[in-house]
């Protein structure tokens, strides 16, 4: 599009251009070229950013085509982010230097010793509110282990830290969570919370069957070490995959009789 290359070239430099140039798929073309424009990144950050497959590790790359259009015509024309542009799977704490076995406090304190760096992964927008976070409910003390504020989306973002899998009991304790600082937490210019679960693992269909999006809730994998970019793809490319069938599979069950 004209009007949009026009617009770029008033905001990236041609070294921009240039890093944008290998990449084959004009959706993640169009991603970071306007990530790079909104957030200003320096052409170093940007190649960082290809780099880590960040577009692929996004919630928006799982969506279809169309979908991914118009959130990045969102995001151009109306400065607006939505949660898919914003979270992401895998997140790569490789920076947090966690060896062989730890617990979830000990994952807690590292992200709290090495904030900046984890809110820089976090990605755009975010700024940290609180570690253990109490919550008050008929006289009984709950502790969310992280809370952040995201000003993109205008809503505050409830994290749990978890180590081992995902298991569907964690997604009632988040909506308790989630419902709590919608009630007592919640400005009248907000957007409701959102919630991420992080886990060393999760199960596909488990994911699918709770449909945890309509609760706001987004559930991701952590990585404590950063994997060569061959596995990485992979992985990337299997989410992908799973992806495109779960869509194709849902369009066929609306065209059924």
């Amino acid at each position: 599009d004209e009007q949009i290359l026009v617009s770029l070239i008033r905001e990236l430099s041609w070294t921009h251009f240039i890093a944008l140039i290998p990449l084959k798929d004009p959706l993640q073309r169009d991603y970071y070229a306007q990530m790079a424009s909104a957030e200003r990144w320096s052409v170093r950050t940007l190649r960082e950013r290809i780099d880590s497959m960040l577009y692929e590790r996004t919630a928006l790359s799982q969506k279809p085509g169309e979908t991914i259009t118009q959130e990045l015509a969102k995001m151009r024309d109306a400065q607006r982010m939505s949660p898919a542009l914003v979270m992401r799977d895998p997140y790569i704490l490789d920076f947090l230097g966690l060896r062989d076995t730890w617990q979830e406090g000990d994952l807690e304190a590292a992200i709290i010793r090495e904030m900046e760096s984890f809110l820089l992964e976090l990605g755009v927008g975010f700024s940290f509110v609180a570690r253990q976070k109490r919550i008050l409910i008929d006289g009984e003390d709950f502790h969310l282990d992280l809370l952040f504020y995201n000003r993109k989306l205008r809503r505050l973002v409830a994290m749990e830290l978890k180590v081992g899998e995902f298991k569907a009991a964690y997604k009632g304790q988040m909506e308790l969570y989630l419902r709590w600082l919608d009630r007592h937490e919640r400005e009248p210019e907000e957007a409701s919370p959102l919630g991420i679960i992080l886990c060393t693992g999760k199960k596909r269909e488990q994911i699918e069957l709770l449909e945890l999006d309509k609760s706001g809730i987004h559930v991701a994998e952590y990585l404590t070490a950063l994997p060569s970019r061959a596995v990485l793809v992979e992985r990337l490319q299997q989410a992908t995959q799973r992806a495109q069938l779960q869509i194709e599979q849902r369009q066929s069950s609306r065209t059924e009789p």
